[in-house]
């Protein structure tokens, strides 16, 4: 789920994903494939290291703000549901019927389009296999990406569609780590499984395909708002940056309470028809609120969650097939997630144990700065820098890179457009940079400078490419 690719101050949901439209109003609403060499992979607002340690799950369990949260959402939920049972709620669900019946007479149409108009703007980006952090340098996984696009207007080519979603899914998976796509899985998962249930003959199938979408984008909002308890570290730059997001509230009473109701509203997502389309609209209004101050990236990157959202708030449907006694028992809704939270929390502090051990990097080493690389690159095990040792073959990579820039740098520079010399000039520029970062990741041994060069590399060739492309639209234009 795009101006530049990634900017600065978005780096990284997880396009998903996911995190800046809830640290932008939820304080308002709480209150085998060939092998490639991916980039860096980091957040869209701050690099980390995948194998660090959580925070001790006794941390959110005593935060007196984490409960705080869980109860507010608790009262609106079980009000809900209470009156759901009553001729208002069910006034409510009419109405809201009413307004979406042309979207759910075409829900299908809907939903294929922007699956379609999705894979159609990341082939056009380029460099990236289904988000902007999971980067490639493979060009004919663009390629790949148009033919799903295509093949999702007709039910004949719906299935090989959503099997080359599986395929990007696998590549992703094979050049990144597990632990951290286990959000992006679910999403893409519920997809491909959406374009095969509606491409079935079999209505038995074909009716479960709108609710395979509500599981994937519940899953994957309640698994990546984890990260909020057990790495909020990596939103403190975010917040610093933006500070305005928590709308006056201190830094670590908003972030827990935003990763409460980025959590219960995945959960909302499952529940019975009135909470899933009340929580449905909640997660539709915040998800636009941060298109603005974060740009057509949050956009494209939030397409498919979007559009699944809107069609969980435009579903008629009344039927519940899983465990239905206890989701229409107001009762059920505490204890649901009560145990929910119960099996996220030990799956993700547990997963991560079981993948990484208990000897990850110390967290005050991940308090300024860290990052989440390849699996090619991954620096496991990699010990604190060493003192300081004169690299004679270092600084000779270093000058070298220096000799390589200046002249196609200043040569750039000397065109009469201002424009054109400017992109001229930053092409060896840029270049230069990531030459630099790629001396470093060969000699040097500092983790916060490898991760740092790592995010250097990922985002200039990024905005290389930008500007190459930029050149060849003029230079066509001028013929």
């Amino acid at each position: 789920m795009t101006a530049p690719l990634i900017p600065h101050d978005l780096a990284h949901p997880r396009a998903t994903a996911r995190h800046a439209p809830f640290l932008a109003v939820m304080g308002a609403l709480m209150l085998s494939l060939v092998p490639t060499a991916a980039q860096a992979h980091v957040k869209w607002f701050a690099p980390y290291i995948v194998e660090a340690s959580p925070a001790p799950l006794i941390d959110t369990v005593t935060n007196a703000w984490f409960w705080l949260a869980i109860g507010l959402v608790l009262v609106f939920f079980v009000g809900t549901r209470v009156l759901e049972t009553r001729r208002p709620g069910a006034a409510a669900l009419d109405i809201m019927d009413r307004a979406t019946d042309p979207l759910w007479n075409r829900l299908d149409d809907f939903m294929r389009v922007v699956i379609g108009a999705f894979f159609v703007a990341i082939f056009a980006v380029g460099g990236v296999y289904l988000t902007p952090d999971l980067q490639t340098p493979a060009e004919w996984v663009s390629w790949l990406q148009l033919l799903i696009a295509f093949g999702v207007f007709s039910k004949r080519t719906m299935p090989f569609s959503a099997a080359g979603i599986i395929v990007l899914w696998v590549l992703a998976l094979r050049d990144y780590d597990l632990f951290h796509l286990l959000d992006y899985l679910a999403l893409g998962v519920a997809v491909a499984a959406y374009l095969v249930l509606a491409a079935s003959n079999n209505e038995n199938w074909r009716k479960h395909r709108f609710e395979v979408l509500r599981w994937g984008v519940a899953i994957a909002l309640m698994w990546s708002s984890l990260e909020k308890f057990a790495y909020p570290e990596w939103f403190y730059p975010l917040v610093a940056e933006k500070p305005f997001l928590t709308f006056g509230m201190p830094r670590d009473v908003f972030i827990p309470m935003a990763g409460v109701a980025e959590f219960t509203m995945g959960f909302g997502l499952l529940w019975t028809p009135l909470v899933r389309r009340l929580s449905a609209v909640a997660l539709f209004i915040i998800f636009n609120a941060a298109v603005y101050p974060f740009g057509r990236i949050d956009l494209v990157g939030h397409a498919l969650i979007m559009a699944i959202i809107v069609a969980i708030a435009a579903d008629h449907t009344r039927e519940l097939h899983f465990l239905p006694a206890i989701r229409r028992a107001v009762a059920g809704v505490p204890a649901a997630l009560g145990a929910v939270i119960l099996i996220f929390a030990t799956g993700y502090w547990g997963l991560h144990l079981a993948i990484y051990g208990a000897d990850g990097p110390a967290r005050s080493e991940i308090a300024e700065m860290t990052t989440h690389t390849p699996n090619a690159e991954h620096p496991h095990g990699q010990v604190a820098s060493e003192p300081f040792v004169e690299n004679p073959e270092a600084m000779a990579a270093f000058m070298a890179t220096m000799d390589t820039m200046h002249g196609p740098m200043m040569e750039g520079m000397q065109h009469p457009d201002p424009d054109v010399a400017f992109m001229q000039g930053m092409i060896p520029h840029h270049q230069g940079a990531i030459d630099m970062a790629e001396v470093v990741l060969q000699y040097g041994s500092d983790r916060e400078v490898r991760a740092l060069a790592q995010h250097v590399i990922a985002e200039q060739r990024i905005e290389i490419g930008q500007m190459r492309r930029w050149l060849d639209i003029r230079a066509g234009n001028q013929n």
